[in-house]
Order: structure tokens, then C-alpha cells, then sequence
């Protein structure tokens, strides 16, 4: 019986001791040390705010919480951030944070807004590192005379300098050694090409001069012969000298009457050129080809009127001129050619040439496509 009494005060007293204290009755000294259990209440950081035994909804950014919820996971009351303040999460906030005021030395890049913050950058020429306070701007630094930009300030970085790269004295003089020798063989082909076309225009020139020389000549002589038979024609013939001073005197110092008209003998006609020698080819058409070349005897100046009388218009002429003097007569006679198909004949060339007095043309060409075996009389 005595172990049973002892086992029923020990539950009394447990009883007793584990009972929570009302207002009327003190707390005995025996719950020293002993901790109350109570239950831990949590909230999600990114989406709530405790209010005592309560998590509460977020205010939506730009939004305040001007009074919390009264029911666990509800919003409470919400109020939209003033001008000048801000709030860029959600959040459950009382006061709305203020907005930035960029500096003297800076410009604004972003506007404040209830929902983000005044963005500030340094201006033109000063720059704050994005690893430091930027409580100034500092100055954009400039690269020495020895030294070459890398890459250019920014309002977040320094402008980045190297050392210039000093080239090689024997690089330079390598590159000299090539540069000399090309420019000289440079001069050399220039000087060459002007030769050749003085060359061909002196020769052509003279070409064109000589038989010019040989027209006025042939003229002056023709001239001359007819007006040495005019005279030797109307000249009277005496037998007598004595009759003929007598003549003359009274003719010209004592004259009785007026000279009697006299008949004017026509000049004897010119004799035709001999007809010039027809060619016959050896090879055909071959033939005309291998004397192309030879028509770059002819004179410069001759050239379009020698290609009309071809029947060959200006302007496909005129498309030519761009080319070489050689290339262009090897062109229109090709072009020539295969308009005339079969019908054309070396024999037609030179009497274009004729017709335009080149007659020591044609007959240096006619020379050439003999002797060399291309056609034959």
C-alpha cells in the first residue's frame, strides 16, 4: 500500500506542476528552468511577410502595405508608392523607398519610377568603377605619345593603354630592299610603252606627211606641164627674127588695134593611174586573216574614213576607241569580215585605201601579202 501512495502523489505533483498558471494563481517556483514548446510559424521570403502567427501576401511592387492581413495567407491593404518613391519587389513594406538624385557630374540614364530607381552614369570624360563607391567621378585617363588606346573610357571603366609596338629597323630596310628594285622595273615598262607609241605615231605621222609632200608635188608638176604647153600652144612661130622684134614692138609699144581673141586650146587630159594589180589568195579567208597585221601601217588620222568607206557605221567604230591602235584595226576588220561573209577580198581593203589617196599604203600592203606568201598576182 505504501508504494501505491507514493506512485499517486508523484502523478498528483506532475499533474500539478505541468498545468498552465492562470491568473489566479501564482507560478510556483518549481517551472524554473523549465522551457515552454511553442510552434515555430514560417513565411516565404519572396512571396510573404509575417504579421505575429500569420504570413501575409505581398504588396505587389511600386505598392506599400499600409495595414497587414487579418487572415493567414491574404493580402492586407495595400497603397501605391507617391512620386519620388519607390519599391522595385514585392514586399511587405510600410514606407516606400526614395528615389536617387543623380549627381552634378552625372547624367540621368533611367528616369525614377514607382517601380525602379534613378540610373545615374558619370558624363562624357569621367567614369566610377563598378567595384568602388562612387562618391565622384573621376576623370577618363589619356594614353602617352608612346603609347597606343586600347579601349576607350566608358562611364564604368578607365580608358586601357599599351605601349606602342616599335617596328623592326630590319623589317624597314627588307621592305626598301624589295620597294627599289619594283619601282625601277615599274619605270622601265612605262618608259618602254611610251617609246612604242611615240614610235607608231612618228611613223605614222611621217607616212602621212610624205604622201601629202608626194600630192602637192605630182600636182605642182602637172601644173607646170600644162602651163608649158599653153605657152608653146599660143606662142606665134617666125621665121623671120627680124619680123619677130617687129612683131613684138608694134605689139606692145604701138599698138594699132585691139588683140584679137584667141582660141584657147583645152589642156591634154590627164592619163588615168594604171588599174592597181588584183591579188589572188592562197589560203582563202587564212589569206585576209595573216594580213591584218600589215594595215597597221596605215596612217591614224585615216582610220574612221577608211572603215566608212567599208560601210561600217560610227558608232561600232567609235566602240573600238578604247582599245590600242593595233587591237582596234584587228577588231574592225574582223567585225568587217564577217559582215562580208565570203565576199570579202584583201583587193577591196586596198581600194578603200586608193579612193582616200594612201596609195603607198596599199602598195606596201600589197608587197607585204606577196612576199610573205599570202597571195600572188
Amino acid at each position: 500500500m505504501s508504494t501505491l501512495l507514493k506512485y499517486m502523489v508523484f502523478l498528483v505533483l506532475f499533474l500539478f506542476l505541468s498545468a498552465k498558471p492562470t491568473g489566479g494563481f501564482q507560478t510556483s517556483g518549481l517551472n524554473v528552468g523549465i522551457r515552454k514548446v511553442r510552434r515555430e510559424i514560417y513565411c516565404s521570403d519572396e512571396e510573404e511577410y509575417r504579421n505575429g502567427d500569420m504570413c501575409c501576401l505581398n504588396c505587389p511592387a511600386g505598392y506599400r502595405m499600409i495595414s497587414p492581413c487579418t487572415e493567414n495567407g491574404k493580402k492586407g491593404r495595400c497603397e501605391k508608392c507617391d512620386d519620388g518613391r519607390y519599391t522595385e519587389h514585392s514586399n511587405g513594406l510600410k514606407h516606400c523607398f526614395k528615389c536617387t538624385q543623380c549627381r552634378s557630374d552625372q547624367d540621368i540614364l533611367k528616369p525614377c519610377s514607382q517601380t525602379q530607381n534613378t540610373e545615374c552614369q558619370c558624363r562624357s570624360g569621367g567614369f566610377c568603377a563598378l567595384d568602388q563607391a562612387c562618391e565622384v567621378c573621376k576623370k577618363c585617363s589619356r594614353c602617352d605619345k608612346d603609347e597606343e588606346t586600347v579601349k576607350d573610357c566608358t562611364s564604368t571603366t578607365n580608358t586601357v593603354c599599351k605601349p606602342k609596338t616599335k617596328q623592326s629597323p630590319v623589317l624597314v630596310s627588307e621592305k626598301a630592299i624589295w620597294i627599289v628594285p619594283l619601282s625601277l622595273f615599274a619605270l622601265g615598262v612605262i618608259f618602254v610603252f611610251v617609246g612604242v607609241v611615240w614610235q607608231r605615231r612618228r611613223r605614222a605621222t611621217e607616212s602621212q606627211r610624205n604622201q601629202s609632200v608626194g600630192l602637192k608635188d605630182g600636182q605642182h608638176d602637172s601644173e607646170e606641164s600644162l602651163t608649158k604647153e599653153r605657152r608653146i600652144t599660143h606662142m606665134p612661130s617666125y621665121s623671120n627674127p627680124t619680123r619677130q622684134l617687129h612683131c613684138l614692138l608694134s605689139s606692145s609699144a604701138f599698138p594699132t588695134s585691139p588683140p584679137r581673141a584667141r582660141l584657147m586650146v583645152p589642156p591634154p587630159h590627164r592619163r588615168e593611174e594604171e588599174e592597181f594589180p588584183k591579188l589572188f589568195p592562197v589560203n582563202g579567208e587564212e589569206s585576209l586573216r595573216n594580213c591584218f597585221e600589215y594595215f597597221e601601217e596605215m596612217d591614224v588620222t585615216y582610220l574612221k574614213r577608211f572603215f566608212r568607206k567599208l560601210g561600217m557605221s560610227d558608232n561600232v567604230i567609235n566602240s573600238k576607241e578604247p582599245l590600242l591602235f593595233q587591237d582596234k584595226i584587228h577588231d574592225l576588220l574582223n567585225i568587217w569580215m564577217e559582215k562580208e561573209g565570203r565576199d570579202s577580198s584583201l583587193n577591196d581593203l586596198l581600194k578603200a585605201l586608193l579612193d582616200l589617196n594612201q596609195k603607198g599604203t596599199a602598195e606596201t600592203i600589197k608587197e607585204k601579202a606577196v612576199h610573205n606568201g599570202h597571195y600572188h598576182l
